[in-house]
């Protein structure tokens, strides 16, 4: 019998059994349950109404709230979605609720904590959920949003699931799970400075497209990974789901075990890795030192071309955020482009957490603590132009019309985020170029799609950015 992969091995573990295959079907013990604030109050409603109204959940510091969606809008179905996460969560007794206090039930936009450092609130949830401890190597998390798939970049199983399903584990801390086939992915070489992982992940997608990885675990793998930040390669899983993917998932080193032994709220955990005669659905391989910075054009992330083929696209937006873009690291990358020129045309800003946007105010653009009259990331970003907002989801997902960097009318916009369906971002005309934080800077400051290399020639240094 062959050697398993990470996946097989995490979902024998938690089904009780010494081993899996591809096809098998398993019930399994899990570890975390995440919901938010767009699907929280329907996982709820089904939980009461398979459960019973006075059910409560199998485990109380096993269940993760954190509303980060529609935040700040003055649209009160968005501000009940809150409250009702507030009542379940006080009724349940629950230990991690992440509330953005200063929504309510009054009508008019919520205004913004002034402060990242003192609100509860915590932006977006894939971000927040490493850093406030609840992501660790070999386990299993399961969220009620199709991108939770990013916590693969600790060696864990996470994956999205619908409001039925997540009622069910909410309710049994069980679920129902195929184990699937694993593609393996690997990248030779160290990362080249004017790459960043949106640009493999964009070479993966648009190689093998949208539906190429359905169902499958993406194990990314080589040199070239190991190379990488560990935020860098929570992007690369988080746009699994974007191939079709059941998962993404990295190996587990130092880098990984600094940041969870950090954070971690729970003491040990168990690191897998792939047996050498693990059998894998397909490989693909790539040689970093001969890729090119990468877009995807619209209306879909496996419609790749490099950012040099695009130069002549004019835009009229950039759009710096999510929880793809939106990490510290992504801020550092597009900052080093911006200090010392000014944007020429509107380019939002969006912290994917709170942690974040702390981070942007108190870092340099060497990913270090300021000295001193040094400017801060938020500073160079400022400087150059560009519109800063607070962390969350904000235009990723388009939302309401008074949600921040959406796009109310047919622009092009190009955007770190990970999606460019038509409306995906507002507008159903609009056209959405998805890019690395460096492409997106870049183009920022000529009004066209300008490949990073023409501003970047030696590595971006992020120190601990991410880390500490």
């Amino acid at each position: 019998m062959p050697g398993m992969t990470i996946t097989e091995k995490i979902l024998a573990k938690h089904a009780g059994k010494a081993t899996t295959a591809p096809g098998e079907n398993v019930w399994v013990d899990v570890d975390i349950l995440m919901t938010h604030d767009v699907c929280g109050p329907g996982t709820i409603g089904i939980f009461h109404e398979r459960f019973g109204r006075q059910a409560k959940v199998w485990d109380r510091d096993r269940v993760v709230v954190i509303p980060d969606h529609y935040i700040f809008t003055a649209d009160d179905k968005c501000h009940r979605n809150v409250q009702i996460l507030r009542d379940f969560v006080k009724e349940q007794g629950l230990k991690y609720y992440y509330d953005p206090e200063f929504v309510t039930n009054h009508p008019g936009m919520p205004s913004p904590y002034k402060d990242p450092t003192k609100t509860s609130y915590k932006g977006v949830c894939h971000k927040a959920l490493p850093e406030e401890g609840h992501v660790r190597p070999g386990e299993i998390l399961l969220g009620t949003d199709s991108h939770t798939c990013t916590a693969g970049a600790f060696g864990q199983f996470a994956t999205g699931i619908g409001n039925t399903d997540a009622a069910f584990t909410l309710g049994t801390g069980k679920t129902w799970l195929k184990v699937p086939p694993t593609m393996k992915f690997t990248f030779q070489g160290e990362i080249p400075p004017y790459l960043t992982a949106k640009d493999l992940i964009l070479a993966v997608i648009g190689e093998i497209g949208v539906d190429g990885a359905t169902y499958r675990t993406m194990y990314f793998s080589g040199d070239g990974i190991r190379s990488l930040t560990l935020e860098d390669r929570m992007t690369l899983t988080n746009m699994a789901i974007e191939a079709g993917g059941k998962n993404g998932v990295c190996d587990v080193d130092e880098k990984t075990l600094e940041y969870v032994r950090a954070r971690s709220n729970v003491p040990a955990w168990e690191v897998f890795a792939d047996d050498p005669d693990a059998a894998y659905n397909a490989t693909y391989e790539w040689d970093l030192s001969t890729m090119e910075p990468l877009v995807a054009k619209p209306h879909s992330p496996d419609n790749r071309d490099t950012a040099r083929n695009c130069r002549d696209v004019k835009l009229d937006r950039a759009y710096i955020g999510s929880c793809t873009g939106g990490k510290i690291t992504d801020m550092i990358f597009a900052a080093n482009i911006l200090k010392g020129n000014k944007v020429r045309i509107p380019t939002y800003v969006v912290p994917g957490s709170t942690e974040v946007h702390r981070d942007m105010k108190r870092l340099n653009l060497r990913g270090v603590e300021r000295q001193g009259n040094e400017k801060s990331i938020e500073d160079v970003l400022a400087d150059a132009g560009c519109l800063l907002g607070p962390s969350g989801c904000a235009a990723c997902l388009g939302g309401p019309s008074d949600t921040f960097g959406r796009l109310n009318e047919p622009l092009l916009c190009i955007s770190t985020t990970n999606r460019n369906f038509p409306g995906r971002m507002g507008d159903k005309k609009a056209g959405v170029y998805l890019a690395s934080p460096l492409t997106v800077a870049a183009s920022a400051l000529t009004g066209y799609v300008t490949d990073p290399r023409e501003y970047v020639t030696t590595r971006i240094d992020t120190g601990l950015a991410g880390v500490a």
